[in-house]
C-alpha cells in the first residue's frame, strides 16, 4: 500500500446531504415543538421566528437565488470538465462565472436554499442550525477541498485562493 493520498479531498459526506440532512431535522423539530405545546396543555413553544408574511416574501427568493448560483457553479463545473462530485478527482480549477466572486458557489447556492426553505417554512429551529450546517461545511469539505486543491495544482490555485474569498 502506498502512502500517497487518495486523489480526492476525502469529505466527511457528499455536501447536499449535509444541508438536507440538518434541515430535515430542523423542520422535524419545529413540527415536535409545536405539537408538543398545543397538545400537552403547555405554554406556547416559539418555533417561528418570522412574521408570516416576511416569512412568504424572503423563501422563495432565497430559494430561487441559491439554486440559480448553485446551477451556474455547476454549469462552470461542467464546462471546464471537471467533476462535481468531490469524492473523485478534480481535473481543473474552475475561475469564470461565479467562481469568479466565490471560491464555492455550489455551497453559498446551498447555503442560501437552507436559509429560504427555513425562512418560508418558518422553522426556528432549523435556522437555528444552520450556523452547525457552516461548522461541519467548513471543517468536514471546505477545508479537505481547498488542502486537496492546494496540493494538485500548487500555485495556480493558491493564486485563484489568494484572488477570490471562499465565501462571498
Amino acid at each position: 500500500m502506498s502512502g500517497e493520498a487518495p486523489d480526492n479531498p476525502g469529505v466527511i459526506a457528499p455536501p447536499p446531504l449535509i444541508y438536507a440532512g440538518v434541515l430535515a431535522v430542523g423542520l422535524a423539530a419545529k413540527r415536535f415543538f409545536a405539537r408538543q405545546g398545543r397538545f400537552a396543555n403547555r405554554p406556547y413553544v416559539p418555533v417561528s421566528f418570522l412574521p408570516p408574511a416576511l416569512s412568504r416574501a424572503l423563501g422563495w427568493p432565497l430559494v430561487i437565488g441559491g439554486l440559480a448560483i448553485g446551477l451556474l457553479g455547476f454549469r462552470e463545473m461542467r464546462r471546464a470538465g471537471t467533476n462535481v462530485d468531490p469524492r473523485v478527482p478534480t481535473t481543473a480549477i474552475v475561475t469564470g462565472g461565479p467562481y469568479r466572486f466565490t471560491r464555492n458557489p455550489l455551497y453559498v447556492g446551498k447555503t442560501l436554499m437552507y436559509a429560504g426553505i427555513a425562512a418560508r417554512a418558518n422553522a426556528l429551529p432549523a435556522m437555528m442550525l444552520l450556523p452547525l450546517v457552516l461548522h461541519i461545511m467548513r471543517r468536514g469539505v471546505i477545508e479537505r477541498e481547498e488542502a486537496y486543491l492546494e496540493r494538485k495544482f500548487g500555485d495556480e490555485y493558491l493564486d485563484y485562493k489568494s484572488r477570490v474569498r471562499r465565501w462571498i
